[in-house]
């Protein structure tokens, strides 16, 4: 039977008429709190799952991009993850164990560890946490801080590191959600669409740099001393940004130089989600500390928080949890991340993620109310906009980019870069794969569209024209090297006309979107600053044929929302490029 199949369910448990569905859902809205989210936007009732697909109540059946926010690696169910569950439950072992050591939590710190960054697993330490990722935050936090003897913390515009209080304090919308932020310094994340410098692509990040790079040196720049810096390899509620990874070595050298813990929230990045075990691994950046959840559970709750040893200075109970110790979790966890090392699960992501924003690229194109297509292995995102309202033109570069280049860079040509352009793609990995044929932070969509011109001097290693991204043969790892800090400092000038703003964000679309999607049978989340980015979270274990149907019923559903969009506007969308098939493949 194939992956994508499940057997027929008992009779009893459906109703023709969707009247179990409806009497569900209308006795959820009556008992459960206001502050439901996905239930909202998904009145579905999940019966039964296996792999990729979601059978409901009603009998429907779903494809599942949402894959429990990123928690099922291996989808709903995987015979390894039961197998495991079941073994623990035969064997009448605790289901609970505190802080105890048992031969179950022993095989999941021997996995964790076989996985994580060598430079990292050498000498390092585990703190098992409270089951969600929010609590790892929370002690990843206190940790540092703890090491440290500093209360500061450096964190990024777009994050999302949970909801308790200091996770929320480190969050994007932490004011909006009634979180004290007192003692967090907030930091421009490279946003190469909505650049906050107003420039985008190497510009943009080098500009974040220098931005993190002089505050730091400034004695009256009125940041906190910071115990340490938290980032996202990957933004995931943020709209599936990906950092580069020239500015992610740059981080690693801005805090190792001032002795300020780098906290790597791999949350939703790890366990293959990026096309590597963990999204750091893609840059070569060795984290002080390294904050897991979701997939290394197997889809039930366990987080951890993985850190140097020299960090590991607080007293026995400085950090506790009734539940961390949950056997069933640890064995799921065991086999989840057992299965997507030894199934190579992180480079098919990569592959497959790759091919899937290539067709999205091309369908696209002839759409400008898809303002750009991003991600990073399986975790992809589509920003929608509303064209009609047409970019507003930038002047100049902003204040700020001013100040910090003419601050640190004598001589730099800070001219905002060219018109954005709709219809764009960022692939993280694209350059790297391709040779380098596009300047660094430019997409080939980009680069074929003429929206970046080239620039002179590649950022990423101080070497002109050279780099992980900037030749044939250039080395993603380590690639930084030595010259970073003089390429940085150095000059750099570029040719560029007055880049204009990106069009609005459209939510109103993307939720169209999402339900037109969910009327087709698939199961898509939003995301993005303004909600209005649609994301794709599949299992690592998708099929070419599952691929084929979500990207088929994805285009689908975008157009129909888009003539809805177009005819209640007054306005029909252009005549836009047919959707070009995904690759054809093994079945399996």
């Amino acid at each position: 039977m194939a992956v994508t199949q499940l057997p027929p369910m008992a009779l009893s448990a459906v109703s023709d008429d969707g009247g179990v569905t409806q009497g569900i859902l209308r006795r959820q809205a009556l008992r459960e709190s206001a502050a439901r989210t996905y239930a909202r936007a998904l009145p579905i009732v999940p019966v039964r799952a296996r792999g990729m697909t979601v059978e409901g109540a009603d009998g429907r059946r779903y494809l599942d991009c949402l894959s429990g926010a990123g928690a099922l690696a291996l989808g709903h169910n995987h015979p390894v993850v039961l197998e495991a569950i079941r073994a623990v439950l035969d064997s009448e072992a605790p289901l609970q164990v505190l802080d105890l050591a048992t031969p179950v939590k022993d095989a999941f710190t021997d996995e964790l560890f076989a996985t994580l960054p060598p430079g990292l697993a050498a000498r390092a330490r585990v703190q098992f946490c409270g089951p969600a990722g929010t609590d790892a935050v929370e002690a990843a936090l206190k940790l540092v801080r703890t090491a440290t003897g500093r209360d500061g913390l450096l964190a990024f515009s777009g994050a999302y590191h949970g909801m308790t209080a200091g996770a929320l304090a480190a969050s994007g919308r932490a004011a909006a959600a009634g979180a004290s932020a007192t003692g967090v310094t907030r930091l421009p994340f490279p946003y190469d669409y909505r650049c906050p410098f107003g420039v985008g692509g190497e510009r943009g990040a080098e500009l974040s740099a220098r931005w993190a790079e002089k505050l730091l040196d400034d004695p009256k720049g009125g940041a906190p001393d910071p115990a340490g810096m938290i980032l996202e390899p990957v933004q995931g509620e943020g709209g599936v940004i990906p950092a580069p990874d020239g500015w992610l070595r740059r981080m690693r050298e801005i805090t190792a130089a001032r002795s300020i813990p780098l906290i790597a929230d791999e949350v939703q990045t790890g366990a293959g989600r990026t096309g590597a075990f963990w999204a750091v691994d893609h840059s070569g950046v060795v984290p002080d500390v390294m904050v897991l959840s979701k997939a290394i559970g197997g889809g039930l709750p366990l987080a951890v928080v993985v850190y140097r040893e020299e960090l590991d200075v607080w007293p026995p109970g400085a950090h506790a949890g009734t539940f961390r110790g949950n056997q069933l979790a640890m064995a799921a966890g065991t086999a989840t991340l057992a299965y997507v090392r030894e199934n190579h699960l992180a480079q098919r992501a990569a592959v497959v993620g790759r091919r899937m924003l290539e067709r999205l690229r091309r369908f696209a194109a002839g759409r400008p109310q898809i303002g750009e297509v991003r991600g990073r292995g399986l975790m992809i995102g589509l920003e929608l906009v509303t064209p009609e309202a047409g970019p507003t033109a930038d002047t100049g570069p902003t204040a700020e980019a001013e100040a910090t280049v003419e601050a640190g860079q004598a001589g730099f040509a800070a001219r905002v870069g060219p018109a954005a352009q709709a219809g764009l793609v960022v692939d993280a990995d694209w350059e790297r794969t391709q040779g380098g044929a596009t300047p660094y932070g430019t997409s080939p969509s980009e680069a074929a569209l003429g929206a970046v011109p080239p620039c002179e001097g590649a950022w990423l290693t101080g070497v002109e024209g050279g780099g992980a991204r900037g030749v044939p043969g250039g080395d993603a790892r380590g690639a930084l090297g030595g010259g970073a800090r003089q390429a940085l400092g150095g000059r750099a000038s570029y040719d560029g006309v007055a880049r204009t703003t990106a069009p609005p964000a459209d939510p109103a679309l993307a939720a169209a979107v999402q339900q037109e999607c969910l009327r087709r049978g698939l199961i898509v989340e939003l995301g993005g600053r303004h909600g209005a980015v649609i994301r794709l979270l599949p299992p690592l274990t998708i099929t070419d044929e599952q691929t084929e149907a979500v990207l088929d019923r994805l285009a689908d559903a975008l157009d129909a929302a888009i003539r809805t969009s177009g005819a209640r506007s007054g306005e029909l969308p252009p005549a836009a490029a047919p959707f070009v098939p995904p690759f054809a493949g093994n079945r399996r």
